[in-house]
């Protein structure tokens, strides 16, 4: 049952469109209220706290559970995507098979995010805005 997961605080690049547009879009979908979400370039991002330097946590997509476990990478979109009630997102984001796909892609996105949301990032953002105010209209 998802409301038995431990909550789950993602730690993301407030200044990437895509990223943007993925917080949005999971905040969207956080009725279950077991994401948190921290801008490593705020004052909120305490990293003697957390045990990572901001550097580190622009390097890769972090998350940290509630018992203060971290994780980095891949597995990080499987579990948002499990509490964000997203089961197949979660479950393709967890295949052993894919791992090195997916590991690989990832790896890219993240050492040319700016870049990469250069060109993708505005439409990106937009289509999370448009997704999270028609879902707050129902």
């Amino acid at each position: 049952m998802i409301s038995q997961l431990p909550k789950l605080t993602l730690f993301y690049d407030g200044s990437c469109p895509l990223c943007q547009a993925e917080i949005l879009f999971l905040s969207g979908r956080n009725q279950a209220k077991l994401l948190e979400f921290v801008d490593v370039h705020s004052s909120e991002y305490r990293p003697e706290l957390i045990g990572l330097s901001c550097e580190k946590a622009l390097a890769s997509m972090y998350g940290q559970f509630s018992d203060g476990t971290l994780i980095n990478g891949v597995p990080v979109f499987s579990a948002a995507y499990s509490r964000a009630n997203l089961p197949f997102l979660a479950w393709l984001f967890s295949r052993k098979l894919l791992m090195p796909i997916l590991n690989g892609g990832y790896y890219l996105f993240a050492k040319n995010r700016h870049a990469i949301s250069k060109w993708f990032g505005p439409p990106a953002l937009w289509m999370a805005h448009t997704f999270s105010n028609a879902r707050g209209r129902k």
